[in-house]
């Protein structure tokens, strides 16, 4: 049997150049998942307008999030069984897989479950990079390295929505479809990542025999897949109909299934519920579930307002989403230096969900004709309170819990963050869309008595045009009469026409920012009311964190080989 410790020596010991190509290689996986994660934002309109689906787009991000959020905890203790390099080049080969499929997909819920693939492969891509670099250097030496995945989330977070309008705008490109490139865009990418850490990686850490929680990661796979369908076909369907109590019924057997296996597989569950019974960790993760939705689903909507509404091209919305990059890394460098000398952070938790609360309610109240530079700030406010809240709510779950517990409440600040964001994805745009089809009808036949539209129907160059006189006829019946699943339609309407419609967008947009804004203030209160009389931060720990907040979540994952432990 070869000593898996001179096997990690040697390896520590190799020639730099080599020992940079294998960063290369797992940086580059890294980056690929990040920007991933943010270059549908600005493109989402596009693709789903292209694949006749828009009303459906929440299933092209929740499927994502919700295989990385449940494979990422396997990859973990998988890995401390199979070894990183064979779990590294199977999340890299999945994600490149997924990739091509998705490029390939011919409808909105075809992509849905190709991003499902890719989030599998994402699942992994991140804790496996940074239990590697473990593998690969020294203590003292080690941070050094982890950091630069902060840097890669920051510059993906930027460049991401950019870089979506970019290949969004671009009709054709080699005569593929400008959005397809996306994802083609990894191929290249996945493909050198596989060359050189199969190649040059050699690392063979200890193996470590852990109980893996394939149960509960089934259990809840069925209890969130029926909710979220029923959640998005439920206005089409009728809540009360055969295949909606069908999901109903599934989706709590799938639930009850979920508590019975965690409860049964004690610490190794994916959820430990022995913790749920600590008052403040359950506080802080229902927090950061809220927090959750503040984090994704904007990022969704503020796209979709500006491209629709605001009538912008992908990429305009790309680089009005800038300002919300740069906030959040400005309040996560302030309020870091404040948690490392004192440990406190209900000062700074509160206030931040506070910022982001404030930035929906003001987005609440804009409308067709705000001007674009509210908008701008509205952005950075909203990033500026998730930065900090992004940075200060791992501090509270970590001081909630006893210090041996530390790896686990590390562990679901990105769980129960990614639940948040699946839930709140799948809601709201599924609440955007039922209130759009009613409220377009109502201000269409509020407008039909003004002068414009009167003058507008009269028009021959609008009676003329068949395709705007279905629209007319099916807003004045109340079906709608635009397609909601395709709104590139609305750049051929006469603007008079167009403009009910586009109000119509706007006002069920604030409805839903408004919501929004309530759960958040509901989280900025639960903030208050936590103890800080947890488990006091050392010094020592303190010298060791990371300002980014991604980049200590990647760091508590690696030490204990198990994000969700």
């Amino acid at each position: 049997m070869r000593d898996t410790n001179t096997d990690i020596d040697a390896d520590r010991g190799r020639q730099p150049a080599a020992v940079r190509l294998i960063l290369v290689g797992l940086f580059a996986g890294v980056f690929m998942s990040a920007l991933d994660g943010m270059i549908m934002a600005t493109a989402l309109r596009t693709v789903a307008d292209s694949l006749h689906g828009l009303t459906a787009q929440a299933w092209v991000t929740t499927t994502y999030l919700m295989a990385m959020t449940i494979s990422a905890p396997l990859y973990g203790k998988l890995s401390d069984i199979f070894g990183r390099k064979n779990l590294y080049l199977v999340s890299v080969g999945l994600f490149t897989v997924g990739s091509l499929l998705c490029a390939l997909a011919q409808s909105i819920y075809q992509l849905a479950v190709f991003r499902g693939v890719q989030g599998l492969g994402a699942g992994g891509l991140s804790a496996l990079a940074m239990a590697a670099i473990a593998d690969l250097f020294p203590p003292e030496k080690r941070i050094r390295y982890q950091a630069n995945v902060g840097i890669l989330y920051g510059v993906a977070s930027v460049g991401g929505p950019v870089l979506g309008g970019l290949f969004a705008s671009t009709e054709s490109l080699a005569g593929i479809a400008g959005w397809r490139w996306i994802f083609l865009l990894n191929l290249p990418i996945g493909l050198v990542t596989f060359v050189v850490v199969a190649r040059l990686f050699t690392v063979r850490p200890a193996r470590v025999d852990h109980r893996v929680d394939y149960g509960g990661a089934l259990a809840l796979v069925i209890a969130l897949v029926p909710a979220l369908l029923v959640t998005e076909q439920g206005s089409q369907w009728g809540w009360t109909s055969t295949p909606a109590l069908v999901s109903y019924v599934v989706s709590a057997a799938g639930l009850v299934l979920f508590v019975l296996v965690e409860r049964a597989v004690g610490d190794h569950a994916l959820l430990p519920f022995r913790l749920l019974r600590i008052p403040a960790f359950a506080q802080v993760n229902v927090i950061n579930f809220l927090g959750g939705v503040a984090a994704f689903t904007p990022v969704l909507l503020i796209p979709l307002y500006l491209q629709i509404v605001k009538e912008m091209s992908p990429i305009q919305a790309g680089l009005l989403l800038f300002p919300q990059a740069i906030a959040m890394t400005i309040g996560a460098k302030l309020c870091g230096p404040v948690i490392a000398r004192t440990g406190r952070y209900k000062v700074l938790l509160a206030p931040g969900l506070a910022l982001v609360s404030l930035a929906m309610f003001a987005l609440s109240a804009v409308d067709r004709t705000t001007s674009v530079y509210p908008i701008v700030a509205i952005i950075f406010v909203m990033g500026l309170g998730l930065g900090v809240f992004m940075q200060t709510v791992l501090t509270a779950l970590q001081n909630s819990v006893p210090k041996t517990d530390l790896g686990i409440a590390s562990g679901m600040y990105g769980f129960s963050r990614q639940i948040g964001g699946i839930a709140g994805t799948a809601i709201f745009i599924s609440l955007l869309f039922s209130l759009a089809a009613t409220r377009i009808v109502d201000h269409f036949r509020a407008a039909l008595p003004t002068p414009g539209m009167t003058a507008a129907l009269a028009d021959p160059a609008v009676l003329s045009d068949p395709a705007t006189m279905r629209v007319v006829a099916g807003l004045r019946d109340g079906t709608g009469g635009l397609d909601l699943n395709d709104t590139s339609a609305l750049h051929g309407l006469d603007p008079r026409i167009a403009e009910p419609i586009l109000d119509g967008m706007a006002s069920s947009l604030n409805t839903v920012f408004l919501v929004i804004a309530f759960l958040v203030a509901a989280a900025a209160a639960l903030a208050l009311g936590l103890s800080e009389r947890g488990r006091p931060v050392t010094a020592r720990e303190r010298s060791a964190r990371p300002d980014d907040p991604v980049e200590l979540d990647a760091q508590d994952e690696r030490q204990t080989g198990d994000p969700t432990r």
